[in-house]
């Protein structure tokens, strides 16, 4: 068990650490709850750990040989980012608008193929597993990461129904949605980098 602590402890502090689930799941536990969040922490959950298998299978070392497909990737990233952002800036409070709603299963397991931190944090963590074969690799990064990102989702989606406890005023609860559209907004530029 010792053997895999390194690769534990990197994965959670490159997973808890700020990026565009943590910021998605913390607005959309402010702006829905937790009840109805739960089906988004259940995609991220999953979808980062089917990401790193098939990082684990090879296919992450693929795409930093393919310069084009991995520039795709993040343009494909920074739109869909761009696009949570500005919807995320004019997120009202009082009135709910005609899509205004959480990320579904589906579409959080999804945003994972396309989210540049979560292939990035699993390309980094084929340093930390210890050597095996290719389908334990895959099976330990997933079940890593799904587990690990479960914890995580969890808690940032209770501090965003906690922080709506703290935004009963139309005004701030404004603010904290531009901000973290702005957050969004940031993070869509450095996928570049």
């Amino acid at each position: 068990m010792t053997e895999f602590l390194p690769l534990i402890g990197f994965v959670f502090l490159g997973l808890f650490s700020p990026g565009p689930n943590v910021i998605l799941l913390t607005a959309s536990g402010a702006r829905f709850g937790f009840r109805r969040t739960v089906p988004h922490v259940l995609g991220v959950a999953i979808g980062v750990g089917i990401t790193s298998a098939i990082t684990g299978y090879g296919v992450g070392a693929l795409l930093q040989q393919q310069p084009r497909l991995m520039l795709a990737l993040k343009i494909g990233a920074c739109l869909w980012i761009l696009w949570i952002a500005y919807q995320l800036w004019h997120a009202d409070p009082d009135r709910q608008q005609g899509r205004d709603r959480p990320f579904t299963f589906g579409e959080a397991v999804l945003f994972q193929w396309i989210n540049p931190k979560v292939w990035a944090v699993a390309l980094s963590a084929m340093a930390y597993v210890p050597a095996m074969s290719q389908t334990q690799q895959a099976g330990t990064l997933a079940a890593t990461f799904s587990s690990i990102n479960l914890g995580v989702c969890l808690f940032w989606s209770a501090a965003g129904v906690v922080l709506a406890y703290l935004l009963t005023n139309p005004t701030a609860w404004r603010i904290f949605m531009r901000i973290m559209a702005l957050a969004l907004g940031v993070f869509s530029v450095l996928v570049f980098l």
